[in-house]
């Protein structure tokens, strides 16, 4: 970048920000597993910020900020609404030396004013923005991560609903976000899918306390191969203080969304991300229409019923087939009559396979 003219413009900022975005897309990608530490996919976090709509003068707040992705499209998003991106209150916390150093650099790059503390640090042991309460919280913590330090902070004042496990933090995220929050302020969060069910080490406990206090305002299933460095699904999470509509959850599985880029990774286009941000935002307003398969909207109580278990497809129900209009007899004796061909076919191909080995001296 040294011999670049990088006048004090808006556009020369976005140029160069946007090239920094992209090496660090592309070292992401080379670096596989690690690669996720400090890099979330845009897709993802344009997602979040389109759901959760952020806005001027607000403070955003990410515990475990990586390399600063959800600022970016946060400003981006607030600038795209006739807004000025400088007028937003970055907030952000990361434990790992050379990422915390990453995001400096990113928000430096952009213009963005952002308080990372002055220096990394640990978010669990040492808080660094201890009495921030963020209008906005946007995250993607390390997937069930194991040896978290539980042992040593078991009285602390952000276990409000039940001390997380020592073998996986996801619930001390999730309750370290929620103790950030303002008295209107909203969480979108990624998690592994296994926080949608699990009832071990009294996590079930914790996701029962938390949906009781009407928190959890909607859930998302994502599809597979979202993240270079692993293949797993994971789930949006998002938390709310004060819903528009209290005591319903809505619940949508975006598996099936999605175009794959190549081979090993999937994305999405501006209209899947649009879709999701208008069914939601159609929820909040009361004016949804719910699509079976894709979108369903869940009280406190039907959750409830279902043992406090979050996993969209249990609401969503599975999408109606277009009925093809063949009697179901016809169809069958059509379709056995197929199997029937396709049997004797392989039976041929068996047989020829078998001559051919037998041939070069090789009897099966």
């Amino acid at each position: 970048f040294t011999n670049m003219d990088m006048s004090d413009t808006e556009d020369s900022k976005d140029l160069l920000g946007r090239t920094y975005e992209y090496c660090i897309a592309q070292f992401a990608a080379y670096e596989g597993v690690k690669g996720g530490e400090f890099y979330t996919p845009s897709s993802i976090v344009k997602t979040i910020v389109a759901i959760l709509n952020p806005f001027e003068n607000c403070r955003v707040y990410d515990p475990c900020c990586g390399s600063g992705g959800m600022f970016v499209q946060s400003a981006k998003f607030i600038q795209a609404h006739s807004g000025n991106r400088g007028n937003i209150s970055v907030y952000g916390q990361e434990s790992n030396a050379d990422t915390w150093k990453m995001a400096k650099m990113n928000m430096a790059i952009r213009g963005i004013d952002a308080d990372f503390g002055p220096y990394h640090a640990d978010t669990f042991f040492n808080d660094l923005h201890k009495t921030l309460k963020a209008d906005f919280i946007m995250a993607n913590p390390p997937f069930n991560l194991s040896n978290w330090g539980q042992d040593k902070l078991k009285d602390d004042v952000r276990w409000k609903y039940g001390t997380p496990p020592a073998g996986n933090a996801n619930y001390a995220w999730i309750q370290h976000m929620i103790h950030h929050l303002a008295p209107n302020g909203k969480i979108g969060l990624v998690l592994a899918n296994g926080a949608l069910s699990t009832q071990s080490s009294g996590e079930g406990e914790i996701r029962k306390n938390i949906i009781e206090a009407d928190l959890v305002e909607g859930i998302v299933a994502m599809p597979t191969q979202l993240f270079y460095s692993v293949t797993i699904p994971v789930t949006l999470w998002f938390i709310s203080k004060n819903k528009k509509q209290k005591g319903k959850t809505l619940f949508i599985d975006a598996r099936k969304m999605g175009y794959m880029v190549d081979r090993k990774h999937r994305d999405f286009t501006d209209e899947d991300i649009q879709k999701l941000a208008d069914t939601f935002h159609a929820f909040q307003d009361g004016t949804l229409e719910e699509v079976k398969g894709f979108s369903a909207v869940a009280t406190t109580q039907e959750i409830a019923k279902q043992d406090y278990i979050l996993t969209p497809g249990r609401y969503v129900g599975i999408e109606e087939q277009e009925d093809d209009g063949e009697p179901f007899d016809e169809k069958m004796k059509r379709l056995t009559s197929e199997l029937s061909e396709m049997f004797k076919k392989s039976h041929e191909l068996e047989n020829e396979i078998r001559e051919k080995l037998g041939a070069i001296g090789f009897e099966i």
